[in-house]
């Protein structure tokens, strides 16, 4: 009942944010709201390997972000400026658009014949009639353009020809068409036109063919150099598809983490597809935490924007993450969400694996009778409708039966996988049927039928060789050492052996030395046996044939007895597992109960140290405006220039102390926020205007208080120094503070102007000036090494180390 009224909860959260765009997509200009049909609709097509065409993907993208499909196709000639007839092409009033075109003439009949061409064009589920009636409006379009004789409108009409013969499966003309307009473009040295033909006919080639990486690379830099950055990451993109379908994951995953820089440059919200790609790569390559990373990020990012368009793809992927740390029930929650918000919001495909990795889950928990109920349920009331989907829960099935030992139903199901496998043929699936075809031989290993598991085998090398991948797993070289075992070929084994202890390893961390140490003493073993029977003659085969006689009487009778004393044995394990598990009950609970205490007391010391900051903030908050009342009273310009400088003084240590209130980390600062802030506020009490300038270059760094306070003061002291004395008579300046790693928890500190300078033959009395004591004296606190010089201006120096480079490992994944 507690799971019910919680997803009913989620239910009503998420349907109000699928009513209306979310607030980042209404902000997003043309360019944008683009790049996010084409990054959503992309890695849709790329998750559901092949179960829906991209046209299909394109719909259901701009179906979730409530966004026209024209968006998608209408590029050439729909610049966000009036185009006439595109409002009623958004509402779908076709009807009202072949009226309009009526009356319409020259260039506005033109983008009518075009908008109607691509509406028919790319109508879902497209009928013969639709394809005639965009080739019709397009082929007007394009003599219309002839006629009249702009090229523009004849390159756009061409293109959209390029793309009904794709549409039409006539390949041919598809290329003839795309190829003239290539060609006209390259004479007239029209970059925008060549970047956006070659744009259309590189994202229609197949990914493996080798010209569309070659096209697209092209495209990439045209649209860079002619600064259209959305364009340029959108093919940058397709280009990494074609990297992660050929097999090159290292490639792809480098231009993934690339492809977030880029996004976060031009301030593009939805980051969550490549984050969640990164996160099946990292998973793959076994780096967990690098995935569990990411993978919390796109959550948090989706929960932070109320955006939960796609959300069963995000709680899907951190299930994943946390079915392979080992914590089963969190990710079984975990797919529980992503079906629900599957089900009940747009069905993106996703939610049906989401159903695959539950089954995984309840097995890997002990659960697997409860398992195929599960399966046997959903199935019934959501039959799996793809090719795809049919081979997955043949596989989870087959797998269920063999944890349960019910081998004639596993092998039932495994051939029913088979099947299903064999009629998938496209790169975008090649991993999931190569892994089955591997667990598939394991399995006939298992049940003893080495000649099927062989069968497998070959296929699983065929299917490599077929689309020109090596694939490596723990579970092929698991595979080839025990096929190479079998057939006695212990060389082959060791090798294999030591392949799979080393993926192994790396995955679960677990020392198997001495297994390799008894696979080399059996391959040694064998060298020798097959020397020795070379070496005996036949009276020595006739004493062993007696020898073995007596051994073979001799270990029935103490085969009998170790029986007996092994039934005996497990008899007691049995009774004494049931009392420990009793005991280990009540100690779970008890564990439970003080897990619960202590995260109560540590939500108190939380609370209670951030109230410290508060008040200590508010104290020193008052202090300034005890000073700031004082000042009024006093008419000295030294006793007032000191309380002024007393109060940047409490101020640089109160915003500390307002940080830490209001962050979650209580135990650190973010230098570059911290500094930033400081300096904004020191130009406005002197009120500098554009006279003085900062440059800021702060490396992201998080300090203790305990240094961050006196590196404050520090910076207080030196700015507010070289605002009063290094630029008189009101002149112009710079003022630079850079605080940087030099190596591992060692930090440099840089505050220069280009001002007048300073006399580095300090006096006595400078020396001891109460400025300049305070940063020596405070330098002496942080341990630092203090220095300063004259270079076109004052450089203060301060070297220093980390106090506490442990909380490092505190910040929150």
């Amino acid at each position: 009942m507690k799971q019910f009224y919680s997803l009913c909860f989620l239910f009503f959260i998420i349907l109000p944010s699928l009513a209306q765009n979310s607030p980042s997509v209404a902000k997003y200009d043309l360019k944008k709201k683009r790049l996010l049909i084409q990054a959503s609709s992309m890695y849709l097509y790329n998750s559901n390997q092949g179960a829906i065409d991209a046209d299909s993907a394109v719909v259901l993208a701009c179906k979730a972000y409530k966004l026209p499909v024209s968006l998608a196709y209408d590029e050439g000639f729909n610049d966000g400026s009036y185009l006439i007839g595109n409002d009623l092409i958004e509402k779908g009033k076709v009807n009202a658009v072949k009226k309009l075109l009526l009356k319409s003439k020259n260039e506005d009949r033109i983008k009518l014949l075009l908008q109607l061409g691509n509406f028919y064009l790319f109508k879902p589920g497209t009928k013969p009639e639709d394809l005639q009636n965009a080739f019709l409006y397009t082929k007007e379009a394009f003599d219309l353009s002839h006629t009249l004789k702009i090229k523009k409108w004849q390159h756009q009409s061409l293109l959209l020809l390029g793309k009904y013969y794709f549409q039409a499966n006539n390949q041919t003309e598809r290329k003839k068409y795309f190829l003239q307009v290539i060609t006209e473009c390259r004479k007239q040295n029209d970059k925008l036109g060549l970047a956006g033909v070659l744009d259309a006919y590189g994202t229609l080639l197949s990914n493996l063919d080798p010209e569309k990486e070659k096209i697209l690379q092209e495209t990439v830099s045209l649209y860079a150099s002619l600064g259209l950055e959305e364009k340029r990451i959108e093919n940058y993109m397709k280009i990494t598809t074609i990297y992660f379908w050929g097999g090159k994951i290292n490639e792809a995953k480098k231009r993934l983490y690339q492809n977030l820089a880029d996004l976060r440059k031009i301030n593009f919200v939805h980051q969550q597809f490549a984050e969640t790609t990164i996160v099946y790569i990292e998973l793959f390559q076994h780096n967990i935490q690098t995935a569990l990373y990411y993978a919390l990020k796109s959550v948090k990012r989706m929960e932070a924007e109320k955006d939960y368009t796609f959300g069963d793809v995000f709680y899907m992927r951190l299930g994943d993450v946390y079915n392979h740390y080992g914590h089963h029930q969190e990710a079984l929650e975990l797919y529980k969400k992503s079906i629900e918000i599957g089900r009940q919001t747009i069905n993106t495909g996703t939610w049906y694996k989401s159903f695959f990795s539950a089954v995984a889950a309840l097995s890997l928990k002990g659960k697997t009778k409860e398992a195929v109920d599960y399966i046997n349920s959903m199935t019934a009331e959501f039959p799996p409708k793809s090719t795809f989907d049919k081979m997955s829960v043949a596989y989870i099935k087959a797998n269920c039966y063999e944890v349960l030992k019910d081998f004639a139903k596993a092998e039932k199901y495994f051939k029913e996988t088979d099947y299903y496998a064999k009629q998938l043929n496209a790169p975008e699936t090649f991993r999931e049927v190569i892994h089955q075809y591997i667990i598939m031989a394991l399995f006939y290993i298992r049940i003893n039928k080495p000649e099927s598991a062989r069968f497998y085998k070959d296929k699983v090398f065929a299917l490599s060789k077929t689309y020109n991948q090596n694939y490596n797993s723990e579970a092929l070289q698991l595979l080839l050492y025990k096929t190479d075992s079998i057939a006695g070929n212990f060389k082959d084994a060791l090798a294999h052996f030591k392949d799979y202890k080393k993926i192994n390893d790396s995955v679960h961390g677990v020392d198997k030395n001495k297994q390799v140490d008894e696979l080399k003493i059996q391959y040694e073993t064998a060298n020798k046996e097959q020397k020795i029977k070379f070496l005996n003659d036949q009276d020595k085969l006739q004493k062993s044939e007696l020898q073995k006689s007596k051994l073979l009487n001799s270990v029935s009778i103490w085969s009998l007895v170790l029986l007996l004393i092994t039934i005996g044995l497990l008899y007691n394990r049995y009774r004494l597992k049931q009392r420990n598990h009793a005991k280990l009950e009540l100690k779970e609970k008890e564990i439970n109960q003080k897990n619960i205490n202590l995260r109560h007391l540590l939500d108190e010391k939380e609370w209670l140290l951030k109230e410290i900051h508060h008040r200590v903030k508010n104290n020193l908050q008052t202090v300034i405006s005890l000073l700031n009342s004082q000042s009024a009273y006093l008419d000295n310009d030294m006793a007032l220039s000191a309380i002024k400088n007393s109060q940047h003084r409490i101020h640089s240590m109160s915003l500390i102390h307002q940080k830490l209130y209001n962050s979650e980390n209580i135990s650190t600062i973010n230098m570059p926020n911290y500094i930033r802030e400081l300096v904004e506020y020191l130009k406005e009490s002197f009120s500098l205007g554009q006279r003085i300038r900062f440059e800021l270059k702060i490396d992201q760094l998080e300090l203790d208080v305990a240094q961050a306070v006196p590196l404050g003061l520090i910076l207080n002291e030196a700015i507010t120094n070289s605002i009063k004395y290094a630029f008189p008579d009101e002149r112009n300046g710079m003022i630079y503070v850079t605080l940087e790693a030099t190596t591992e928890n060692h930090y440099l500190l840089i505050i220069s102007d280009n001002g007048i300078g300073i006399d580095t033959d300090f006096s006595a009395k400078k020396l001891n000036s109460f400025g300049m004591s305070l940063i020596k004296g405070l330098s002496d606190d942080l341990e630092a090494k203090f220095s300063m010089e004259n270079n076109n201006g004052t450089i203060l120096k301060i070297e220093f180390s980390q106090e506490f480079p442990m909380n490092q490992k505190r910040k929150v994944i």
